[in-house]
């Protein structure tokens, strides 16, 4: 009798033990990113991963089962390696959409080798220990690969139960919004597939016929909430509305500029001198928060360009690219606007050359027309970034049509490694010795100097005085996973909360012949840019039945917005707090916006939950109606 092939001990075989393995490593992951264990969630990762192995133990030939089952091993631990690094990162559970953006990791690997960790490791140490037994035992003829093979029968039963419970909890735990918390309840591939189902569900239906249709139904939902306060009577138009039509519209977005760098000294130095001057006679809005989905930098360009939300699923210039996107080019156009993009990147980077054209933009300028000086790994600094385009807005300047003129700008990107020779301001060495936030102040600063070099330009060749300039972050600087919020508040000397602080990022507009500064106090999301721009240029939103999520800035007087990216998704601000969900509002949390402390007592702001989650579904389904663009 042979035992070694009819032994139905399960800890002897090849299933049992590739189980066990991946399974010790989703409960690593648990801690990595939840920092506790929920045993619950542990038995149905156990679940999941009986599934999965099971079925190569009941379909895979005998002679390929080694290999399958070490395969799996294998990609099973570069996914959870991935997945940490990719929580590290973004603070957000990793999906299969996340693969859309793999093209970009060579253009941003100085950031995700910042992410790395030597105990993120720790997912390939038995295949390293494999290896090492195998050539061993290799060598003294040992078989160390024999299992003892399962009978069919009860391997199926197995794999049945452990499927049955996997499907039951993702029917269960599968609606609840907060990513993070249905992804600990469900355990890492469980999520996956409640993602995937999600999805699939999402893309089978939509409650819109057609934009007419969508356009009545967000209007009616919007209108039952109190943005503005009544006009007077006899009063007709909004506040400034129209009062720069004509004018032409620049638009500077950089780089991971958060608000409390606006008037920030450093041991008496001014951190933003260009800023501050700025600000200081714009409309400057210090209460604005940032929005953006997956594609992080292009989320924000395309809401600036669209006032809609992004999903938080995919990025928006790839999942959406190939549609005909109503926005601000478009609107400008039928103004007679020409209308351009710089950026210093390759136009292929998170798929920028499908965006600017489904945007309307006529014209992009990238990589080939910047002399590349090496400031970092996207290539020329952004004075060669302003350099290029001041040359190209004088080409326009002698022509009657007006233009739409957008910079994105790079140099101040993570990791903030700015070069000695172009650092503008020397730090306290001891003080920030080793730490990002020295290196992030260094990187704020540059790209101040660089756009005060832009605006002498600007006012050098007369465009200062005819046209709208505006300014504003695209998302937040300081990474959270190398600076806790009470290490940054020390080294900075100002409160820093790690949701308020980090996300408040700057706007600021200023309009031909302002001397005098006006601060709007009014919180706001990056969706609100747009409708201010285009009230001062005298876009009627009403008036081209152009739907939009956002709202003019100027003339809002309460506010309510959501956030999905970095944030669960039921994460909203208003004009008293910031929200994150738990599993639903209930056991959620609040932080006030003015005292940066815990607000226990929300109960009041349970419809703004309600609205914003139900704004964000519609603007999903609105863009799922756009007409493909021709060629798509």
């Amino acid at each position: 009798m042979r035992n070694d092939r009819t032994a139905p001990f399960l800890w002897k075989s090849l299933f049992f033990r590739i189980t066990v393995f991946i399974w010790i490593k989703l409960i690593v992951l648990r801690v990595f990113i939840y920092h506790k264990i929920d045993w619950g969630g542990v038995a149905l990762d156990l679940a999941s991963v009986v599934v999965i192995a099971g079925l190569i133990e009941l379909f895979v030939p005998g002679r390929a089962k080694r290999a399958a089952f070490w395969s799996l091993n294998i990609v099973a631990s570069l996914i959870l390696f991935a997945a940490t690094l990719y929580y590290t990162h973004f603070g957000s559970i990793v999906t299969y959409t996340s693969l859309y953006g793999l093209k970009q990791v060579l253009q941003v690997s100085n950031s995700v080798k910042r992410a790395m960790h030597p105990e993120n490791y720790i997912f390939f140490v038995d295949l390293a220990a494999a290896v090492l037994l195998w050539i061993v035992w290799r060598r003294r003829n040992i078989n160390v690969w024999s299992s003892f093979p399962l009978r069919k029968a009860s391997m199926a039963a197995v794999v049945v139960v452990a499927l049955a419970v996997s499907a039951l909890s993702i029917r269960v735990e599968g609606k609840v919004r907060n990513e993070l918390i249905r992804a600990e309840k469900l355990g890492f591939f469980n999520y996956q597939s409640s993602f995937v189902l999600e999805a699939w569900e999402n893309s089978r239906e939509t409650k819109f016929t057609d934009t007419d249709q969508a356009a009545g139904i967000i209007n009616a939902v919007q209108s039952k909430y109190p943005y503005g306060a009544s006009k007077p009577d006899g009063e007709q138009e909004p506040r400034l509305f129209g009062t720069q039509k004509g004018k032409n519209l620049i638009v500077v977005q950089v780089e991971s500029l958060q608000n409390f760098t606006i008037g920030y000294t450093v041991e008496g130095q001014p951190l933003t001198p260009v800023l501050n001057e700025l600000a200081g006679s714009s409309y400057y809005f210090p209460n604005v928060f940032q929005q953006i989905g997956q594609g992080n930098t292009s989320d924000a360009e395309f809401m600036f360009n669209t006032s809609i939300y992004p999903a938080g699923s995919i990025p928006m210039s790839t999942g959406f690219g190939n549609r005909e996107l109503p926005s601000l080019p478009k609107l400008l156009k039928a103004e007679g606007y020409e209308s351009m993009t710089f950026h210093v990147n390759d136009v292929r980077f998170w798929d920028r050359d499908k965006m600017y054209p489904a945007l309307g933009f006529d014209r992009y300028y990238d990589e080939p027309y910047f002399q590349n000086d090496e400031f970092n790994a996207f290539g020329a600094s952004d004075e060669q970034l302003f350099r290029t385009g001041i040359q190209q807005l004088k080409g326009l300047s002698g022509k009657d049509t007006p233009f739409y003129a957008q910079f994105v700008t790079a140099s101040s990107h993570h990791p903030f490694v700015t070069p000695d020779n172009k650092k503008q301001i020397r730090l306290p060495a001891e003080k920030y010795k080793d730490t990002q936030v020295g290196e992030y102040l260094e990187s704020v600063n540059y790209a101040d100097h660089a756009l005060g070099t832009f605006i002498d330009q600007l006012k050098a060749t007369g465009l200062w005085d005819s046209s709208i300039v505006v300014v504003y972050g695209d998302h937040s600087g300081l990474k959270p996973q190398y600076n806790d919020p009470e290490e940054v508040t020390r080294l900075l000397g100002i409160p820093y909360d790690e949701y308020v602080t980090r996300f408040n990022v700057p706007f600021i507009v200023h309009v031909p012949g302002q001397t005098e500064g006006e601060t709007v106090e009014q919180v706001g999301g990056q969706l609100d840019m747009m409708p201010t721009v285009a009230n001062l240029l005298g876009i009627s939103f009403e008036d081209s039945n152009y739907v939009h999520f956002g709202h003019d800035l100027m003339n809002t007087d309460r506010n309510v917005f959501g956030i999905r990216y970095y944030l669960p998704t039921g994460s909203f601000v208003n004009d008293d707090i910031l929200f994150i969900p738990g599993e639903g509002f209930e056991d959620g949390k609040a932080v006030s916006l003015r005292t940066l402390q815990p607000v226990s007592d929300y109960a009041k702001y349970k419809k703004d939950y309600y609205y914003t989650m139900a704004l964000m579904r519609l603007s999903d389904e609105y863009m799922k109606i756009l007409p493909r663009r021709e060629g798509y």
